[in-house]
């Protein structure tokens, strides 16, 4: 592995209840962080590419580190997303080289297809800084009931010198969804909209 990993975190979020009702299936979120040490830390550079190469890494570790911690079959997997967080001393276009270019196709291969846009987000923090992770649908970013998202945050992280880099993998939508617009019944998922 090229990146520098000082700690990963993996967590699952279970809603059982939702406004005194009972959700069943009961609906679950699973997150994976890693902590990465940022190789641009503190300088200007023009090619990005041991990011971009850190991201596709990433993509497929963390995904399947999510699809395990749900414990279902990478096919069950229903929505994704990612972000980072980088430390002080590095610039926004280290998370989008870590997100972007490569990341998305080994989280897809993680979790079986994934015809629709990864969602992403990216910010620069200090220690404690939170994200929230964009959910959308894997194969079909029109589905409404899965539009969410997954707050990320590590205490002692980023330090100035990393990148904290979050996927968030479901096996379901929101609890009790019901805001219409297409249906998971109704998917096609050749275009990655409907």
């Amino acid at each position: 592995m090229t990146a520098k990993i000082r700690k990963i975190i993996v967590q699952v979020d279970e809603v059982l209840m939702e406004m005194g009702q009972p959700v069943t299936p009961h609906t679950r979120r699973a997150l994976a962080m890693a902590v990465i040490e940022n190789p641009f830390a503190g300088r200007f550079a023009e090619n990005l590419d041991e990011l971009i190469t850190i991201g596709e890494e990433l993509g497929g570790m963390l995904g399947q580190k999510c699809v395990q911690a749900l414990g279902i079959e990478p096919g069950k997997a229903q929505s994704y997303g990612k972000a980072a967080i980088v430390g002080e001393a590095g610039e926004l276009e280290h998370a989008a080289a870590i997100l972007h270019p490569k990341l998305g196709a080994p989280l897809r291969l993680a979790v079986e297809k994934g015809a629709a846009l990864v969602p992403s987000s990216k910010k620069r923090g200090g220690l404690g800084t939170s994200i929230d992770v964009p959910l959308g649908h894997k194969d079909a970013a029109f589905v409404r009931s899965h539009f969410d998202a997954m707050e990320a945050r590590v205490a002692d992280a980023p330090r100035a010198n990393e990148i904290v880099v979050a996927v968030v993998v479901t096996d379901s939508g929101r609890p009790l969804p019901r805001v219409g617009g297409l249906q998971v019944h109704e998917i096609r998922g050749e275009d990655g909209l409907r």
